[in-house]
């Protein structure tokens, strides 16, 4: 039933910034663990940061750490992935994804994400 919808991508040069946003339909995102997961031609899905429902702990591919900032703003039901010194190799479709309501910690792990949103896509080129 939890609907997710990303915006916020773009094309921008390398070491510019972005801010992914994802926006929950009638459910609030205060109950979910949420994770953002992006997907490269060629590549399988991975994840790059995830934030809990429970205590509010964040979590980040070694690959983006210093880089992203995962976030909740609860007044506007919206998770954010603020994304700074952008790289090539970051050039991928973004999407957020909720875990069940039960498992309120999250994980790096997109098997293991119940709802998905429809994906935006972010292009780091010269």
């Amino acid at each position: 039933q939890l609907q997710l919808v990303e915006s916020g991508g773009g094309l921008v040069q390398p070491g510019g910034s972005l801010r992914l946003s994802c926006a929950a339909s009638r459910f609030t995102l205060d109950y979910y663990a949420i994770g953002w997961f992006r997907q490269a031609p060629g590549k399988e899905r991975e994840g790059v940061s995830c934030i809990s429902s429970s205590d509010g702990s964040t979590y980040y591919a070694d690959s983006v750490k210093g880089r992203f900032t995962i976030s909740r703003d609860n007044a506007k039901n919206t998770v954010y992935l603020q994304m700074n010194n952008l790289k090539p190799d970051d050039t991928a479709v973004y999407y957020c994804a909720a875990r069940g309501i039960l498992f309120r910690l999250c994980v790096l792990s997109s098997p293991e994400y119940n709802y998905w949103g429809q994906g935006t896509q972010v292009t780091v080129s010269s």
